[in-house]
Order: C-alpha cells, then structure tokens, then sequence
C-alpha cells in the first residue's frame, strides 16, 4: 500500500482515473484536491511493488469512499482470503486488533451474526486480470461492511454483468480490453440507527458503481454506464446512465463546489451505443 497527499503524486497511481481525471465529490474531492486532509486519504494501493489501483479513504467513518481502477480483463477464481491494512494510517499497525484511522480484522468479528454484513469489495477481485491484482483487492482500505444478502446477490449479479459488458465491447487503440470503474459508498449518517460495526465502522447507505471505455463496436465512440443500490436486504440494483447515475449522487454530495462528476466529459451522460450481451 502507499498513502499519498495527492493521486497525482504517482503517475502508475493518476492512471487508473480516465485522463488522469479522479471525480468530483463536493466537500470531499475537487479538481484533484482533497478538501478535508485530516479526514479524507488518497492511497495508491500497491502489492508486490506494483501500483493495483486507487482508492480514497475516509478515516471517520473508516470506509473507503471509492475505489479506481482500469479494468483489462479477468482472470477466474478466487485467491485464499489474506486481508491486509495500510500501515501508512496509523502508527501502531503491528496491532492488529485496533486502527485509530482505519477498519482492522477484529471489526469485522462476527459481523454476520451480530449486524447480517460481511466485508463487500469495491474493487472486487473478480475483476482483476492476473492472481497477484486479485490478491491485492484484499485490503481493508478497499472493503465496506455489507449486508450480505445484497452483497452475494443482486451486487454480485451486477459484477459479473459489468465484467461480461466490458469483455464485450471495451477495447483501446491497440484492441486490448480496457476501461475505466470507479465503485464508491455513501455513508449512512442517521444519527437515529445502528449504522456502523464495532461502534467504528460505517455501515453505508447505499454502494455505486460507474465504468466508461471505448467501445469497439462504434469507433472513437465512448460509452458509459453506472448502478447504484440501497445497502440492505433484498435490494434490486438500478442500472442507469452516467448523467443519472450522478444526479442520484448529487442528493449526498452536496456543496458550491458541485456537481459531481465521476468521469471527464468524453464519457456519454445519456443514453450508450447498443452493447453486447
């Protein structure tokens, strides 16, 4: 893992963001800068000294608020679950069972039982294109609490379709699959419930995805997608296009420094190019 001040910092880090554009979140994240230092933390998420992908941490609410990544393809199965932290958040990481900045495995104790979530990806390790990507999607920086129902349903339902999609019809000037996702959540901030796990982590409202990439089908034609769903039991995703996806993102990201904006404008806001399958 790396912590940086900035995604530009990197440059194996800027380039999981399409032209090295990371979203625009009012409040959080704008033009590149994060607003809050203290809370919010930009990590280019490295394993074997190979940059994986990006993801923006809140340290409040101890989730991530996104995870970046191209997508090139995918390799099958599932690695042995090793979960890793980030050690450049806290200064006692060696203590496995508490992170003032960040989730730790104890929080995750019993969650099923206790709250009905397990830890769901946002950059999921089925989307990776080699074993090593897969391994490094396994960090607690890269995971919320969700409710599991959701998270092996209509959420893992939606993984594989976005996967088949970009397969299908995503490929770059050199006809190699590529795109571009970007798959967030929204905190749950009503004070009134039981929203978070261990009375540390977050439990979100509701989770996202968006993906842009050039479609091979139409050329020099870019097409673009997203879902978004409430995090709780029995939940049906809403597929959607970017420009609405991020009208429904716009209800929790409010602030003069708006609208929100996930991808640069070479992505389509309305209606995509018909894709296979």
């Amino acid at each position: 893992m790396c912590w940086v001040k900035n995604f530009s910092v990197v440059p194996q880090c800027k380039s999981f963001f399409l032209e090295g554009t990371s979203p625009n979140l009012p409040g959080i994240l704008v033009g590149g800068t994060v607003q809050n230092q203290n809370r919010y933390k930009p990590i280019c998420q490295k394993y074997k000294n190979i940059y994986r992908f990006a993801t923006l941490y809140d340290t409040t609410n101890r989730i991530p608020v996104f995870s970046a990544y191209t997508f090139s393809g995918n390799t099958t199965g599932r690695p042995k679950e090793h979960w890793m932290i980030e050690p450049g958040l806290d200064t006692e990481m060696q203590k496995m069972g508490g992170g003032q900045y960040q989730a730790m495995i104890d929080d995750y104790k019993n969650s099923i039982p206790i709250k009905g979530v397990n830890r769901g990806h946002l950059f999921p390790s089925s989307h990776a294109h080699d074993l090593d990507t897969q391994k490094s999607t396994f960090t607690l920086t890269n995971i919320v609490p969700q409710v599991v129902s959701f998270n092996e349903g209509s959420w893992n339902d939606m993984e594989r379709n976005v996967r088949e999609t970009l397969v299908l019809n995503c490929k770059d000037a050199y006809d190699q699959i590529k795109a571009y996702v970007v798959t967030g959540a929204v905190p749950n901030n009503n004070k009134q419930k039981q929203n978070t796990l261990n009375k540390r982590v977050n439990i979100p409202y509701l989770m996202w995805t968006a993906f842009c990439c050039e479609n091979k089908r139409y050329k020099k034609k870019w097409m673009a997608g997203g879902y978004w769903g409430l995090n709780k039991k029995g939940e049906a995703l809403n597929q959607l296009t970017l420009g609405k996806l991020e009208e429904k993102l716009n209800e929790y990201h409010k602030g003069k420094d708006g609208p929100v904006k996930v991808f640069p404008e070479d992505c389509p806001r309305g209606p995509k190019p018909t894709t296979s399958p």
